[in-house]
């Protein structure tokens, strides 16, 4: 029973970080406003193709929510019904949440399969919390934190449509990552829990608190990163598109602290990896800590110096959130090692 519950909790973190994925690939390719409304897609299930579907005709079949386009604004359908030769404001309402009007199939598509591995993520995370229920008797924590991620989901599904609502306000935008970063984690220790054969490690008066540390830059970092990240659509939109080499030219101050920590991560680090293997302390971790932060540093620099090659941008807030799983789960075992090592002396 614990193993099954430990591969459903693994198939949903692999979920939750598609989800990620699929939103890092929506803001590198300014998809956010593909679907204008939420949770359905232009008033559909299955969002449309063209533009004409999306057109008012005559003796066209509508139902109640769909949505068209009219003199650029959205407008949507009060009941069922089939057009007539004349348009009757009476059976639309005018979308109010916001005034963006604009259908780009790409843009679409790209925000719709986001929104399908959101789905997705949930359906698992909810089964990940029934299952749990098994857990009860002897260890309420599983069963707690599970529906905690559950909750989780649903918070992050409204912070979702409250981002949409605000045309990707920068600050929602930012609120939504950590969210997604707060449910990996939850989803991290019950995997953490759940291991009945974790590990006992070697303990080390100081190695935790400096893992520890390590993960709160990490989530700093990648708070100031979705700030840069949004000084960057700015300035996109006012030298357009293929003038990479102006993105940054006059960067913001967040820009400045970003490059400047990210020496100190590359420090800090670089000294548990030094401890860890002098002491040999176990903790393999770190070794992917390490070959994250190589690749997090590398996309960095490409992005700065080779003017955001593609897929760099999507790739360097990816990298961040895995390793702030891999940190995550370093203090787990960190702190697991050190009040077992507490518990030999009692």
């Amino acid at each position: 029973m614990t193993e099954n519950f430990r591969k459903l909790a693994k198939i949903s973190l692999v979920l939750v970080y598609l989800v990620i994925i699929a939103g890092a690939v929506v803001r590198m390719t300014g998809s956010g406003m593909g679907c204008p409304d939420w949770p359905k897609c232009f008033g559909y299930y299955v969002p449309p193709t063209d533009a004409e579907t999306l057109r008012w005709k005559q003796k066209k079949e509508f139902r109640k929510g769909q949505v068209i386009i009219l003199n650029e604004t959205l407008r949507v359908a009060q009941k069922n019904f089939v057009t007539k030769e004349v348009f009757n404001e009476k059976n639309w309402e005018v979308y109010t949440k916001h005034n963006y009007a604009t259908f780009n199939v790409w843009h679409t598509w790209i925000e719709y399969i986001n929104r399908l591995f959101g789905a997705l993520a949930g359906l698992a995370t909810l089964f990940l919390a029934i299952f749990s229920l098994k857990f009860w008797q002897r260890n309420k924590k599983i069963t707690l934190f599970s529906w905690l991620v559950v909750i989780g989901m649903g918070f992050q599904a409204w912070l979702g449509a409250t981002v949409v609502y605000s045309v990707l306000e920068p600050v929602k935008i930012t609120i939504h990552m950590v969210m997604a970063l707060v449910i990996v984690a939850i989803i991290l220790y019950l995997i953490f829990k759940s291991d009945k054969q974790n590990k006992l490690h070697k303990s080390h008066k100081t190695i935790s608190t400096i893992i520890a540390g390590s993960l709160f830059i990490t989530l700093i970092q990648i708070i100031l990163g979705t700030q840069v990240r949004q000084f960057v659509d700015e300035q996109i939109d006012v030298v357009g598109e293929n003038a990479k080499e102006l993105w940054l030219l006059k960067p913001t101050l967040q820009f400045y602290i970003h490059r400047s920590l990210s020496i100190l991560v590359v420090l800090i680090n670089g000294y548990l990896f030094f401890k860890i293997k002098k002491y040999s302390l176990g903790f393999e971790k770190i070794n992917w800590v390490i070959y994250l932060i190589v690749f997090e540093v590398l996309t960095g620099i490409l992005m700065y110096y080779i003017e955001f090659p593609f897929g760099s941008q999507p790739l360097h807030l990816v990298l961040a959130s895995l390793l702030f799983g891999v940190q995550f789960y370093l203090v787990l075992e960190t702190l697991k090692a050190s009040k077992s090592h507490k518990t030999l002396y009692l």
